[in-house]
């Protein structure tokens, strides 16, 4: 009998789950070896079947002996393994060991606060790569990893992309430890629950799955964990990638998913009943059942007082309006509806629009690709150049145009104010700035009554829409008269007494008042 087995799948086709954990070994291959042998009592042929399985220069090996002349090896990954800890924790506690010499004496010995008992060569392959030392002892037939992982990672900030005025400013970075380290130290109860899976053939990214017990629906929890078990990928980069397989529409027009870089937003929708996605190597979170009116809602409306949080609220929807509306209503009444336009509004349009070489339509559409240019110049570029480029932009090709008869005032002060009102609701940029274009086609083919068309279309698929059981829409579709305290409007804390209705299980009250 051979000391270990060695499989020959002769397919090319990607190998699928074939380890005793449950995870993947080898991805599109001609050749799949599978090795799902335990190590021998010989250390050196311990070490060789590891170097054969991973003969890259970075995997090392450090090889001490205990005070009776035992041998014993450590096989790290350089680099991603704290070759300090290393030492003080494995390698000197045990060359000052004298008790006795049993497998479990040595792993009492050890003084690192993580380590467990190894398994096959799978599993303990798995283990290396992903920065954890493995030890053999001669004449043992086990193996002891030990957790000496150190992963380079940035220092908690407050994110880029979120910030605020009042509040926490702690953000996520791309380590997944330090990202469940941060929920913890916000949620300390012992309903807060984790549990990790590993996503990606070659990348063997850890994936954990955050909720609260008994306020999270199960049946949600299960779906997720399902579908999170069901990607067969060969690499996970950031949470997008995990967002696409977890979308109940393969081509959905909305966001299927929210998302957020800050801790405490996080904690706040986990206590709603969301569930939690860190992925690890992004800053990214993401919550599950997701509602669009998530959008309009920020960290800082929950730190001001309810007047305030309303009226931003307010101004974020009248900008996504605007932004979306006035250059399709802008082009519909020059070509078909003038009298939309008041009478001194339009002397000045025609004085403006005269001499124009291009149809209305044509220059909005001319309009909004300059301005799609910019912004993605603007974010491509470094950002010392970033000034030059907006003083190019706005200034000489903006003023050129206007001056060589190519472009209107009014539409070049059109497309600007629409764009700067895209960014009051930064996560629905994408979607918005598509429905944009869409509005600006059908205004310029068919006038109001496309407008009008196309408005009733996207209501119907909104309405159609849902997120894991959550309707996109609530809680205007269906109406849902104690949400709308924290819609559109925002009431006292102390009057948000319930859970949101379309994501809560079973326990639906989250504030308990005095008077009660």
């Amino acid at each position: 009998m051979p000391p270990f087995f060695i499989y020959f799948l002769k397919t090319s086709a990607p190998a699928r789950r074939l380890t005793r954990g449950g995870g993947y070994f080898t991805g599109d291959c001609l050749y799949c070896i599978v090795i799902m042998q335990k190590p021998e009592k010989d250390l050196r042929k311990n070490i060789q079947k590891l170097k054969e399985l991973l003969p890259a220069e970075d995997i090392l090996t450090f090889a001490f002996s205990l005070p009776s002349g035992r041998e014993c090896t450590a096989i790290f990954t350089d680099g991603v393994t704290n070759k300090e800890l290393l030492g003080e924790q494995v390698a000197k506690p045990l060359g000052e060991y004298t008790g006795e010499e049993t497998f479990e004496g040595i792993i009492r010995a050890v003084a690192a606060p993580e380590n467990k008992e190894g398994g096959d060569f799978a599993s303990l392959t798995e283990e290396i790569l992903d920065g954890n030392a493995v030890l053999f002892v001669d004449g043992f037939d086990r193996s002891l990893i030990v957790g000496v992982k150190t992963v380079p990672a940035r220092a908690v900030m407050e994110p880029p992309t979120d910030i605020a005025i009042k509040g926490p400013r702690a953000g996520f970075v791309e380590d997944v430890k330090t990202n469940m380290s941060l929920l913890r130290t916000r949620i300390k109860t012992p309903e807060l629950l984790f549990k990790t899976v590993t996503i990606g053939r070659r990348s063997r990214t850890k994936v954990a799955l955050c909720y609260l017990k008994n306020i999270a629906r199960d049946e949600v929890v299960r779906n997720i964990e399902s579908r999170l078990k069901r990607i067969d990928i060969d690499g996970v980069s950031d949470s997008s990638y995990v967002a696409l397989f977890l979308a109940g529409r393969r081509h959905s027009l909305f966001k299927q998913t929210g998302t957020t870089e800050k801790p405490d937003i996080l904690a706040a929708k986990m206590l709603e009943g969301r569930v939690g996605i860190l992925v690890d190597g992004s800053p990214i979170a993401l919550t599950l059942p997701y509602l669009l009116i998530e959008d309009f809602q920020a960290s800082e409306d929950y730190f001001v007082s309810p007047f305030r949080a309303s009226f931003t609220r307010f101004i974020r929807i009248f900008s996504l309006i605007i932004s979306i509306y006035l250059p399709a209503f802008y082009v519909s009444a020059q070509l078909f509806k003038l009298q939309l336009l008041p009478l001194g509004l339009l002397l000045t349009i025609a004085s403006n629009i005269q001499g124009l070489p291009l149809s209305p339509s044509l220059e909005m559409f001319l309009t909004v690709l300059l301005l799609e240019v910019l912004t993605e110049a603007s974010v491509r570029m470094p950002k010392y150049v970033g000034m030059a480029l907006s003083v190019v932009g706005a200034l000489v090709l903006g003023d050129t145009a206007v001056n060589a008869g190519i472009l209107s005032t009014p539409a070049i002060l059109i497309i600007a104010l629409s764009g700067i009102c895209l960014y009051t609701v930064p996560n629905l940029i994408e979607t918005t700035s598509l429905i944009r274009l869409l509005m600006l086609l059908a205004a310029g083919s068919v006038g109001i009554y496309g407008i009008v068309l196309l408005t009733a279309f996207l209501l119907y698929y909104l309405f159609s829409s849902e997120s894991y059981g959550a309707p996109l829409l609530a809680p205007f579709s269906p109406m849902i008269e104690n949400d709308l305290r924290d819609a559109f409007t925002k009431y006292n804390l102390r009057e948000l007494r319930d859970r949101p209705v379309p994501i809560r299980g079973n326990n639906k009250r989250r504030l308990r008042d005095d008077e009660e």
